[in-house]
């Protein structure tokens, strides 16, 4: 059981065989792409969508999670003096966006309704590397343990 949102969508993404890896937060030191970075502690919303008794303290909520997944790859190589190979999968973070929505996530410690698809983006970056951000919102209950201090 994954501990937060981010650590059920790690978990689920590493479930899928995509071959690449997957990080909370940021890669490790000198790791070679591709690879998954999946952020934390973005917003998260009362769901007006959801049903609910407020008059009941002991009722649910359901909150929106928004989380953004980034895909850093190699956009090409050199073969030759003036020659180069894509090296970019296309079609990856679309397959990683398909894969998200509709998920529960199995792993996460509280109730998923849904896990919804909101955009992709490709964005070039330095050194021949391009980033897919992957933003999804997560349909999912608000842990009482998430607002009780301890």
């Amino acid at each position: 059981m994954a501990a937060s949102t981010s650590g059920a969508i790690k978990a689920y993404l590493e479930s899928l065989s995509l071959h690449v890896p997957v990080f909370r937060d940021g890669p490790r030191e000198g790791q070679a792409e591709p690879y998954i970075v999946v952020q934390e502690g973005l917003p998260a919303a009362r769901d007006v969508r959801a049903a609910g008794d407020f008059g009941d303290p002991a009722a649910d909520i359901d909150i929106l999670e928004t989380v953004v997944i980034d895909l850093v790859q190699r956009a090409r190589v050199k073969t030759g003096e003036r020659t180069t190979k894509v090296t970019e999968r296309y079609g990856l973070a679309e397959s990683i966006g398909r894969a998200l929505h509709g998920c529960t996530l199995p792993a996460h410690p509280a109730r998923v309704r849904a896990v919804t698809l909101q955009d992709i983006d490709r964005i070039p970056i330095a050194d021949n590397r391009v980033r897919h951000s992957i933003t999804v919102q997560v349909r999912r209950t608000l842990l009482s343990a998430e607002v009780t201090p301890t």
